[in-house]
């Protein structure tokens, strides 16, 4: 058959792609190579709405920043995702560079930020108690907010899916050919014929576009090194905390979590290999000791529950790359979406699928199904709800993650819902079961019990996150008196 769109990539970005092309009639494929969607850049970030104050004026990054911020809102809402317009302070120590506040909030204005202030010292002060004693002020962005990275690219997948877009997994693309006006993606699992190909595929984006373009690009892979705190700590700053900007990003922030933990990082470490993802001892050291110029009383190594790197997809002149290749017709780059990228994502959905549109000229589908709705958390409910839905359903009562309170309805509804989780950090980015103080140390059986016994799959080979990462490989196969 051939496919309408191919869209390489289920990240943040190739599922906003998807979701907005779902509202059309195209015969529409979303190639992933990993086991999931959300699994390479989108599941590794500051999780961060930024306002839009730091892009250069004019550029394509500043637009679909402000553009992406202005629609989290309603996307949110649409989606049954958690969202915060908590604010964010871009702080600064040193009252020689008082002035940079001033270049930002006037790029603000100018990229469309709403509702721009500098602070004096005092008054950020009185905002932010736990800031450090060297603070001479600071710009107040109150449309900065925070959100569930993992929930947001899931949630868009998901809709996309059930309005008719199909997604392969463990797929991942190897080259092209034209033949005519169709492409031909080669993969390691067949080939796929399509009109269009739209390449979203993060830190892999230069590596398929400069198969089918002269006019090559580069993108470098940017390390980002974190520190996630316990949820005792979530209430230690209340905005997301930025030091004044330099060329390698917005440097070290320190951030409440929608999850009510406390965030700290990046780092900002150019790199080789585009997988690698490992943390370091230098990286951590490094954002701990600038994290503490501007949040005081940090109680980092106490209180750390996990820490982890993910990569930004650097392009050499820090700017999205969207469009069709001159050279390439039919060949739409999405490349070089790094941060603010998730902020962007709506925006850059909306984007590319016009961009398609505009070239296929497809009609707009009228049973076009916008909103979701996401896992019930028993949590979130009051006494009377809680108890009447454990009633109907009793595996609502069972909890499994106690670290987060996770009850085995909602695993199981992670597992069978659209494009459910088949490993364990599936379900633990649908439902945060073993996200909490023990990381998974007590659930993740309990967990492997239930995706064998729902899917089917041995339990020796249910595996991490896809792949070769099995949990249990010389677990016997004679388990419970013979039972596999």
């Amino acid at each position: 058959m051939i496919y309408d769109v191919v869209i390489i990539g289920a990240g943040v970005s190739g599922s906003a792609i998807a979701r907005e092309l779902s509202k059309y009639k195209l015969n529409t494929v979303v190639l992933e190579k990993f086991e999931d969607v959300c699994s390479g850049t989108s599941k590794a970030n500051s999780a961060i709405v930024h306002a839009g104050f730091d892009a250069a004026e004019g550029s394509l990054m500043a637009k679909l920043n402000v553009e992406g911020n202005e629609m989290m809102g309603d996307l949110a809402k649409d989606l049954d995702i958690p969202f915060k317009r908590n604010g964010s302070l871009v702080v600064c120590i040193h009252k020689e560079e008082l002035p940079g506040l001033q270049d930002l909030y006037n790029r603000g204005i100018a990229n469309g930020v709403k509702d721009l202030k500098i602070l004096s010292k005092e008054e950020v002060l009185a905002m932010e108690p736990n800031l450090s004693d060297d603070v001479e002020g600071a710009l107040y962005a109150p449309t900065g907010g925070i959100i569930c990275p993992f929930m947001l690219n899931i949630a868009m997948a998901e809709n996309a899916n059930v309005n008719g877009v199909d997604f392969r997994f463990n797929t991942e693309v190897e080259g092209f050919r034209k033949e005519g006006d169709v492409w031909v993606v080669r993969t390691n699992n067949g080939e796929y014929r399509t009109r269009y190909v739209v390449n979203a595929a993060g830190v892999y984006a230069d590596n398929l576009h400069n198969m089918v373009s002269a006019d090559k690009i580069h993108i470098t892979p940017r390390r980002g090194d974190y520190c996630l705190l316990d949820k005792e700590m979530g209430a230690h700053v209340s905005h997301t905390i930025f030091p004044q900007p330099t060329k390698l990003g917005k440097g070290v922030l320190v951030s409440p979590t929608i999850h009510g933990n406390l965030i700290v990082g990046p780092t900002a470490i150019d790199i080789e290999d585009k997988e690698g993802t490992a943390t370091t001892a230098e990286g951590i050291n490094d954002l701990i000791t600038k994290a503490g110029m501007h949040v005081k009383n940090l109680p980092v190594g106490r209180k750390v529950i996990t820490s982890f790197a993910g990569l930004r997809a650097h392009e050499d002149h820090h700017e999205f790359i969207i469009g069709e290749c001159k050279d390439a017709p039919g060949f739409i780059d999405c490349s070089g979406i790094e941060s603010p990228g998730l902020t962007s994502s709506p925006a850059i959905g909306r984007m590319v699928a016009g961009i398609v549109v505009d070239l296929a000229k497809p009609e707009k589908k009228s049973d076009w199904v916008g909103t979701r709705k996401g896992i019930t958390n028993p949590s979130t409910l009051s006494l009377e709800e809680r108890n009447a839905l454990i009633k109907e359903n009793p595996a609502y009562g069972q909890i499994i993650c106690r670290c987060e309170s996770i009850s085995e309805g909602e695993i199981l509804d992670a597992i069978h819902r659209p494009l459910g989780a088949r490993s364990l950090d599936g379900v633990k980015r649908r439902v945060r079961a073993g996200m909490g103080r023990c990381q998974g140390g007590f659930c993740s059986p309990r967990v492997m019990e239930i995706l064998h016994r729902e899917l089917g799959i041995p339990v020796e080979k249910i595996t991490k996150s896809g792949g070769e990462s099995v949990i249990a490989p010389e677990l016997s196969k004679n388990r419970k008196g013979g039972e596999e």
